[in-house]
């Protein structure tokens, strides 16, 4: 009779629907929009002077809006007005203040003046209400965050807004990194960072900025020193969003700075979202601003784009999401399960899940697989515009110089490292092989036969081939290095390679460079060293061999060549130019390029720059990465946007999928654990049986 009722219970069990008990959110949000997401590690900077990191910008972006940003869907990237009315109004005077209209030679000084629209306002912040004032230890023993305010306020943005943040820029003890970048550029920029030094930073706002002017409430003025194209691109970036004074002064009240209450950890913008927790062991979220702006979503784009959908929501109001919460994930293989059981909405994909995800046919294109496909899944690829390069120091004795030793030497290497073998290796096939410095979506790039690195590869059967090892050898000949050997030792030649690369999962690609330079009889010794050291060494130009990278600030090319500028060399100036090239026809064809407009001049400088950095050979030109990003069927409007920092507020959810989905695929399953539970009592039930008759067996 107990049996019965049990398997009876059981059964009554197994008929109920209870599902997603793995489920890992446990806030009820009622009808609200929310994306789910993650991070590794909590960012270090969320003040837009100072934050220059991706992993920042991910939450930044999403917050403070600088007067431009670019255009979602069109390409090639256009800039459009965010905040301002409309497109600078540019202005050129020579060195006697007279306007100049066309002479470029003759322009001294460059005005941009920027309209911002009215009406904008602020996120809630209790800045805005409560602006001149110290907290009572009283006060702030109810305070451990900036929601535990209860009065917030808010207010219009303002010109001055963007001015003090420039100001802010300048000022030394902020320790903006683009500081000494402006200083070429900004009138009076340095002047103000000097009689500001001693100033605190809510003294800076009194303190006139001579080419940063106010010129009324919804209009100011920068001055640029000659004439910079490029300054526009910088206008589009967090650094130049705009700035409260009252958010440096609220912040700066101690006892908020004792309980981590600063900027850093709180940002004020005008955004389409604020930061509503920030909770670096737990989860931050990012909650829609309930004064932004009317925004709309773009009504033009590419011609494929309405077939693909990127035009359902047309002119509907943004922002779409809520709320997107960002949970801390610092393990690869718990985000892959949770995103497969619909819990996350994007993700990309690791070396350990790349099979699992992917598969490439035939022709060499990369297609999800039939399991990703089943789900629904859509994969997003796009080439960066980022490069990888191995670089020769250009102050070392062997490998740098204008010597044609130096030169053949590294011609010889960036034929004989196959990236392309790289790429298959380590990087699951994602990334396109250099053929310069300049990649793919950036205004001087060239495709096919007119692209190729000729010192590297060949035309052949309408593709490129990486020139024969044979070349190489015949180069290292040349340049007296025959057999590998080196004619001061009579032995191999060694060359240093400085790494950061120093754990155990590294050293497959630490071996795979020896075996590389191995083709030539190169011994390959690998230092070892951390961040930091190895930084030091590159300031100091003790570094021989080295790996490194960069990713476009904007999509001009001047954003790659300064890189091998001159005058950004890393030991004589502490520029950007990590392996101190110099070649005087180099840096007089940029400094010609960098201040063009795009037109066929500015094309053939390009071109001809190229040309001498391929033959010059002061880089291996390594990759151009390829990100591979995957999303659910209910994430819509996904377009790749290499230069938008704001791309969030684009993006919507379909609820009603996701939820269906998710029940689909986390379903609760009962049986086998109950079935286990009945088949052990049925195999316990004669000893019991057995035991309570032994035992009524003993009591008589």
């Amino acid at each position: 009779m107990r049996l019965s009722l049990f398997i009876m219970c059981s059964f009554l069990l197994i008929s109920c629907d209870i599902s997603q008990l793995n489920n890992p959110y446990t806030e009820d949000d009622g009808q609200l929009s929310i994306l789910y997401s993650s991070f590794s590690e909590r960012p270090k900077h969320l003040d837009p002077a100072v934050s220059y990191s991706s992993n920042e910008y991910v939450f930044i972006g999403q917050i403070y809006e600088p007067p431009y940003q670019y255009h979602y869907l069109k390409r090639p990237y256009q800039l459009i007005p965010l905040t301002a009315e409309a497109m600078p109004e540019i202005r050129y005077f020579n060195d006697k203040d007279e306007r100049v209209l066309g002479e470029d030679a003759a322009i001294a000084y460059t005005h941009y003046i920027i309209s911002i629209k009215p009406t904008i306002q602020y996120q809630p912040h209790p800045a805005f209400k409560q602006q001149n004032f110290q907290l009572t230890t009283e006060q702030l023993e109810g305070i451990h965050d900036l929601s535990d305010f209860e009065v917030q306020g808010s207010r219009e943005l303002v010109a001055a807004d963007y001015v003090y943040q420039i100001k802010r820029l300048a000022f030394a003890k902020i320790h903006s990194p683009i500081a000494e970048i402006m200083k070429q550029y900004i009138e009076g920029f340095d002047q103000f960072a000097k009689k500001s030094s001693k100033m605190s930073v809510v003294d800076i706002n009194q303190l006139p900025l001579s080419g940063v002017k106010v010129l009324n409430r919804y209009q100011y003025r920068i001055t640029i020193k000659g004439k910079y194209p490029q300054f526009r691109f910088w206008l589009a970036m967090p650094f130049f969003a705009p700035m409260p004074w009252e958010a440096d002064v609220f912040y700066q009240q101690k006892g908020l700075k004792d309980k981590n209450i600063t900027l850093d950890w709180f940002p004020v913008g005008t955004g389409p979202y604020y930061l509503a927790e920030n909770n670096p062991n737990r989860q931050m979220v990012l909650a829609k601003n309930p004064y932004f702006h009317t925004e709309r979503y773009p009504t033009m784009g590419e011609p494929a784009d309405k077939e693909k959908g990127l035009l359902e929501d047309a002119g509907n109001l943004l922002p779409f999401i809520d709320k997107v919460i960002y949970v801390l994930e610092k393990e690869t293989i718990p985000y892959w399960s949770k995103f497969l059981q619909g819990y996350y909405d994007a993700s990309g994909i690791s070396s350990d899940s790349f099979d699992q995800a992917v598969q490439f046919i035939g022709d060499g294109d990369a297609e999800l697989t039939e399991a990703m496909k089943e789900k629904g899944i859509q994969l997003q690829t796009a080439v960066t515009t980022s490069i990888y390069y191995m670089g020769f120091n250009m102050l070392d004795a062997v490998v740098g110089g204008d010597s044609e030793r130096a030169r053949k030497l590294s011609q010889a290497l960036s034929i004989v490292i196959d990236y392309e073998e790289y790429i298959a290796i380590f990087q699951n096939g994602r990334g396109v092989a250099a053929q310069g410095i300049l990649p793919p979506g950036i205004f001087g790039h060239q495709t096919e036969q007119a692209g190729i690195n000729g010192v590297v590869y060949q035309w052949d059967n309408e593709q490129y081939q990486r020139k024969s090892i044979d070349m190489a050898k015949r180069l290292m000949e040349e340049a007296g290095y025959k057999g590998g050997i080196d004619p001061k030792t009579g032995e191999a030649l060694i060359l240093y390679f400085d790494s950061t690369s120093v754990s155990v999962d590294d050293r497959p690609r630490m071996n795979w460079y020896r075996k590389q330079f191995a083709k030539l009889g190169i011994k390959l010794v690998i230092r070892p060293t951390d961040y930091n050291r190895f930084q030091e060494k590159m300031r100091n130009g003790h570094g021989q061999l080295f790996l490194w990278g960069w990713n476009a600030d904007y999509p001009d090319p001047e954003n790659f060549f300064f890189l091998l500028y001159g005058a950004n060399g890393k030991v004589k100036f502490g520029g950007e130019n990590a392996v101190n090239y110099h070649n005087p026809e180099f840096d007089r064809l940029f400094e010609q390029m960098r201040h063009m407009d795009n037109g066929l001049q500015r094309l053939k400088i390009i071109h001809t720059m190229q040309e001498i950095i391929r033959n010059d050979a002061p880089w291996v030109f390594g990759f151009h990465p390829k990100s591979f990003s995957l999303f659910h069927r209910w994430y819509k409007n996904v377009k790749p946007n290499l230069m938008a920092n704001n791309r969030l507020k684009y993006t919507r959810i379909e609820n009603d999928v996701r939820a269906e989905k998710r029940a689909l695929w986390n379903k609760a399953v009962f049986w086998p654990l109950i079935l286990s539970a009945v088949l052990l009592l049925l195999f316990l039930l004669p000893t019991i049986t057995a035991y309570k008759k032994r035992k009524n067996n003993t009591l008589e």
